[in-house]
């Protein structure tokens, strides 16, 4: 029976906590070899179209994730689910939330093992579609108390803000400044489309812990050079490989400084191969680039509690 799962589904399947606890696993699988990840590849057209896809596999599941970006009509994700065992095709998902929610479970998997464990003032740079998810998951490992948003477009923050503190319960405050912002913050995540950064080394108090979760190209970055390569303590990766083809935050400063690659990979942190934060001081940085490998995670949970339940269509 192969099923098909809409974005409703998705999302009365999957929360917050059960993705991070999800890709805890993953990742614990990826650093002993039983977990398999292939780089997104990318086919750009000269209509603007671009169609990006990208595959994984673990003990139980394997499978790929495809999208279609177009300025004109947006993207359209869509994730096809195998069983490891025999091959069979099991599903085919709407994918736009299970990849928002699994990029930020991603953030908030890093932040549970990176980020000061009495760390309390988050600051979100970008209010738009994963600035949210971005959110949702550092409340699910830490206890916030006040949390600051700073995007181009001040109603657009102050929007955020509003929604964001009705729905999660939290003192969430559009700001007016991206430094006003992050001054002061022990955790940060940014979540932008920008291709120059949007914060500045100087505002980064010392223990903070940074996620960058905006940008995937090698010609794009959020964080400036000085805080990855001259601050920060620790600089982790969701995949080392993948890094060296996506991460401009990374790429750039190397290319143009001929600086060495920074990145570790958090799988190796969590399983306890490699240490992560030493010192309440250390600045640490997560930089987020989404591997095919969380997307066939959360898939296959969704996929049995979509036959539990039941939900999805039979094709």
């Amino acid at each position: 029976m192969k099923l098909y799962l809409s974005e409703q589904d998705v999302l009365a399947c999957l929360t917050m906590p059960k993705a991070i606890e999800l890709l805890d696993v993953a990742f614990r699988q990826m650093a002993d070899g039983s977990a398999v990840n292939h780089p997104r590849r990318r086919v750009i057209l000269p209509t603007g179209s671009v169609l990006h896809y990208m595959a994984a596999g673990t003990p139980e599941y394997f499978g790929l994730k495809a999208y279609s970006v177009n300025a004109k009509t947006g993207a359209h994700f869509e994730v096809l689910l195998y069983r490891s065992d025999d091959g069979m095709p099991l599903a085919t998902f709407e994918a736009n939330h299970l990849g928002q929610i699994r990029t930020g479970a991603a953030s908030g998997l890093a932040t549970k093992y990176l980020a000061r464990e009495d760390a309390t003032v988050a600051a979100i740079i970008g209010s738009g579609f994963q600035a949210e998810t971005q959110l949702a998951a550092l409340a699910a490992v830490r206890q916030l108390r006040e949390v600051r948003v700073w995007s181009r477009k001040p109603e657009k923050r102050e929007e955020f803000a509003r929604r964001c503190s009705d729905k999660f319960k939290l003192n969430v405050i559009a700001k007016a400044s991206a430094r006003e912002c992050v001054e002061g913050a022990e955790i940060i995540a940014t979540a932008t489309s920008s291709k120059e950064p949007v914060i500045e080394s100087d505002w980064v108090a010392p223990g903070t812990h940074i996620n960058g979760a905006g940008s995937n190209w090698a010609e794009r970055r959020e964080l400036p050079e000085n805080l990855v390569f001259d601050r920060a303590a620790l600089v982790a990766v969701d995949s080392v490989d993948v890094a060296k083809i996506e991460s401009g935050d990374l790429l750039i400063p190397v290319r143009n400084s001929n600086r060495d690659f920074p990145g570790v990979e958090l799988s190796e942190i969590i399983a306890g191969k490699r240490p992560g934060r030493t010192s309440p001081e250390q600045i640490t940085v997560f930089k987020s680039n989404g591997l095919a490998l969380e997307d066939i995670a959360v898939a296959g949970y969704i996929y049995e509690e979509a036959l539990h339940r039941p939900l999805g269509q039979t094709r």
